[in-house]
């Protein structure tokens, strides 16, 4: 979107909200509804199979397919979710990651279809794999060949398609997975740099041309409620890519080195207790990024209110949208330069913000840049220790969460009084998704299919850009598990560091509690005739690994044996684990919706194991019915977010254990 001169009414932000979801059909229409509500750009959600580089009827994407974002499995999935939406006039986010280069192949093919003028298509693919390391984990290859996917894109997409944002790098996700402002302006600059590092090096960008990388090059921010140090984070953000840019690669176009970047606001400090609060967050956190002039955001999407209960329904969607509308044509906010000039308070902010990023930006290339940051475990353990730190305050109400730790009487809330204030996907949406990619297999020209496939294979193992390999894939109709699945042959899989080992062990106020705990954790050990073991699993495709992530971390502090294997696990390897270790509980995390497949199955599995005498709880984003219903399936523990008291739980668990063992 243009800038206007500073003498005009500033221009509103594109407007979008992250929808996809059960099929391409099903959000196509949901698309068209959000358009006509005056909706200016789409952001798409894929489901994880999608993400993950697998076809509907692969055994990790059982209970996954169609719950968080759509299923788009091969081209005739992506004309559906574009049906009647001509793409030469549509601004397009795609939230895809691992596997951006096969979406955006689907993207431009059906562009292509459509007789649209590549030159012209605008949107964005995030493509960040390097925070994916560190937070949602949808990565699939190691680094170097996530990076080189990356590289080939960015080459691809800045000579054919050259209004197209080819990443998004996100520091969203960093705050969500515990990052400061400063850790997240630093890890997601470093990422920026590896990513223009590598293009440069590739060759496949003339040194004349390199001005159009950089400034096609964008950025996916969080704003938190702390909206003044948010603004001042976006400000600092703006200071320091200018700087870069035209220092380390030598950028002379303003235009070229601007901060380029869009939004989500804040999700994790959306609450399940109380959750009408989330509403006055979301607009607070608006605020952030839209107040200041000089460093405001070009594009903006919002959650809804519910979201730590589930998924939104499409009014949900609606209001979110109507927050922007509501700020951007009601109020004056555009209509003036930007307002925080000259302030010595805001100034001196920034200063900190940058001074303290630079410096961990130092720490970091000292390292190797911010692939051999990951590598070694550096930037994941660091953003554990701030989420660990950050959940040490909320519980000892050093940081009040309104609705939480602090006033937390309430009345019964009108807006859950329906029965139920999420939308729910059928289960047959999946069994429909498996016929729908077994019958277009059949279809196809199988040898066209297999000869591309060949070709992808040949490509990745030279220098060749990968992008024309993909094209040819999408248009003969091999699918997105095939694509991901030839190149899992040549690149390899990827299991990230965790973070837990190293972290340091929680102090504060909460250590007389978790010193109390500790004690009863050693008493039961010695009760049952050894230390307990405590193995936290990730089933499914769900790569949100925070939350089991701090688990493990404070059941290792209260003394349990941890057994975590990271994320992306069948159920039988949990059972696998869990009978080989002889643990004596098992934890699973699931916050993609999958909990009604993946925890009966390992319920199940213990059981066919002989072993249906380890006790089993579950923490998620789980409804109280779901909650009802797993309990008589045989789980014996249900957490969600409103049991915000680490401490607490892990005393519950001890309780499970000596009950199992009584």
């Amino acid at each position: 979107m243009p800038y206007p001169s500073d003498s005009e009414r500033d221009r509103p932000w594109v407007m979008r909200t992250y929808a996809g979801h059960s099929s391409a059909a099903a959000s196509n229409a949901l698309y068209r509804r959000n358009l006509a509500k005056g909706q200016t750009g789409l952001s798409v959600a894929f489901d994880l199979p999608t993400q993950t580089g697998y076809d509907p009827d692969h055994e990790l994407a059982a209970g996954e397919v169609g719950k968080v974002g759509v299923p788009v499995s091969h081209l005739g999935d992506m004309r559906q979710l574009f049906d009647g939406i001509p793409l030469a006039g549509a601004n397009t986010s795609m939230t895809i990651n691992a596997t951006a280069m096969w979406l955006l192949a689907l993207y431009v093919s059906v562009a292509e279809e459509q007789h649209a003028d590549l030159a012209q298509l605008t949107g964005t693919t995030q493509n960040d794999i390097i925070k994916e390391y560190l937070s949602r984990g949808t990565y699939v290859f190691p680094p170097g060949p996530s990076l080189r996917l990356i590289t080939d894109m960015v080459a691809w997409t800045v000579a054919n398609v050259p209004k197209w944002n080819p990443i998004n790098i996100c520091s969203y996700h960093l705050q969500e997975a515990g990052a400061t402002p400063v850790q997240e302006i630093a890890y997601s600059v470093s990422t920026a740099i590896a990513v223009l590092d590598s293009v440069r090096d590739s060759g496949q960008v003339a040194a004349a041309d390199f001005a159009d990388v950089v400034g096609r090059m964008s950025f996916f921010v969080n704003a938190g409620v702390r909206f003044v140090e948010e603004m001042c984070k976006l400000r600092a953000f703006t200071q320091l890519w200018d700087d870069l840019t035209r220092d380390r690669y030598g950028v002379d176009d303003p235009k070229k080195r601007r901060f380029r970047y869009g939004v989500q606001v804040n999700s994790l400090g959306l609450t399940e207790a109380q959750p009408e609060n989330n509403a006055q967050r979301i607009v607070l956190e608006m605020l952030a990024v839209t107040l200041s002039r000089d460093a405001r955001a070009r594009a903006i999407q919002l959650p809804a209110w519910n979201e730590a209960l589930g998924l939104p329904r499409p009014w949900d969607q609606q209001w979110a949208l109507r927050m922007q509308q509501v700020l951007a044509y009601e109020t004056d906010l555009l209509e003036y330069e930007d307002i925080f000039a000259g302030s010595p308070v805001i100034r001196s902010k920034v200063d900190d913000l940058l001074a303290g990023a630079r410096s961990e930006m130092d720490r970091v290339a000292a390292m190797g840049g911010a692939v051999a940051a990951v590598e070694s475990g550096y930037m994941k353990s660091q953003l554990v220790g701030s989420l660990a730190e950050r959940r040490r305050r909320i519980e000892a109400a050093e940081d009040v969460i309104v609705g939480v730790n602090r006033f937390d009487t309430t009345d019964p809330s009108p807006l859950q009084a329906e029965g139920t204030a999420t939308q729910s996907i059928d289960p047959v949406v999946e069994r429909h998704a498996v016929d729908a990619v077994r019958r277009w297999r059949a279809d196809r020209d199988e040898p066209a299919a297999q000869a591309a496939l060949d070709r992808l294979r040949h490509d990745a193992k030279t220098d060749t850009n990968l992008v024309p390999a993909s094209l040819a894939c999408a248009k003969v109709g091999v699918t997105t598990g095939e694509w991901a699945g030839a190149l899992r042959e040549v690149f390899g899989e990827y299991r990230a560091p965790t973070g837990v080992a190293s972290n340091p062990t929680s102090a504060g106020e909460a250590g007389a509690a978790i010193n109390a705990v500790r004690d009863r954790v050693r008493q039961a050990g010695e009760q049952v005739g050894a230390r307990l073991r405590f193995l936290v699993g990730k089933p499914g495709l769900d790569g949100h690994s925070n939350g089991a992530e701090q688990i493990a971390v404070r059941a290792r502090d209260v003394g349990f044996e941890v057994i975590y294997q990271g994320i992306r696990l069948t159920p039988a390897q949990i059972v696998s684990a869990a009978v080989q270790e002889g643990v004596h509980v098992v934890g699973l995390s699931v916050l993609s919706g999958s909990h009604m497949e993946v925890v009966p199955a390992v319920v199940a599995g213990l059981a066919d194991a002989g072993a249906a005498d380890i006790p089993v709880v579950v923490g998620g984003i789980i409804p109280p019915e779901d909650a009802a219903a797993l309990r008589g399936k045989g789980v014996v523990g249900v957490f969600t977010p409103k049991d915000y008291d680490m401490t607490s739980m892990m005393n519950e668990i001890v309780d499970i254990v000596l009950r199992a063992h009584s």
